[in-house]
């Protein structure tokens, strides 16, 4: 008997310590494992820069274009355009939606650094999505932003051939014509 009062005893004593640490604020919640792992993954993702969370295909051609666009320098008037053209008629977008579009772009773009010098992470989520001929328009209209001012052996044909070797790949079958 005199062991299950003692038992007893030290169990109400810890149940009192551990109520006056929390009056101190000291949290033992954080020493629970899976907490911690969940809060570290949720910190890891809202910390991330959001140019690596692009999903759609339509979102991701655009940020690439962008970053075309704005490689070697600010966006032009000329290139500005252009890019509010191929939004409007390729992505069939009203002209108030393809400038947010624009906007978004060029926001989430930022100096353009993290898109040339990752590409292949950038498009990682949306590649996925692409498809054939989807990739193929993708590719054709980052070429046509190129094509206003080429520049070759700079950042913007650098991030050109990367998209290139990106959207797309070379053909698995190879072999002869016949």
């Amino acid at each position: 008997m005199h062991i299950i009062i003692g038992l007893l005893g030290s169990l109400v004593a810890l149940a009192w310590l551990l109520y006056r640490l929390a009056d101190m604020g000291v949290d033992l919640g954080g020493l629970n494992p899976w907490l911690w792992r969940r809060r570290r993954n949720w910190k890891k993702r809202y910390e991330a820069n959001p140019i690596y969370a692009v999903e759609k295909p339509m979102d991701a051609t655009a940020l690439v274009m962008a970053a075309v666009a704005k490689a070697d320098g600010e966006i032009s008037a000329e290139e500005k355009q252009k890019l509010l053209d191929l939004f409007r008629h390729e992505f069939h977008l009203a002209p108030k939606d393809a400038a947010a579009l624009l906007r978004s772009s060029t926001f989430l773009l930022g100096s353009g650094e993290e898109v040339i010098t990752n590409l292949k992470r950038v498009l990682e989520p949306s590649l996925p999505s692409f498809s054939p001929e989807q990739a193929s328009s993708a590719f054709e209209m980052i070429n046509q932003i190129y094509e206003l001012a080429p520049a070759p052996g700079s950042d913007r044909e650098k991030l050109r051939d990367q998209a290139r070797a990106l959207l797309l790949p070379p053909s698995e079958n190879g072999g002869t014509w016949a």
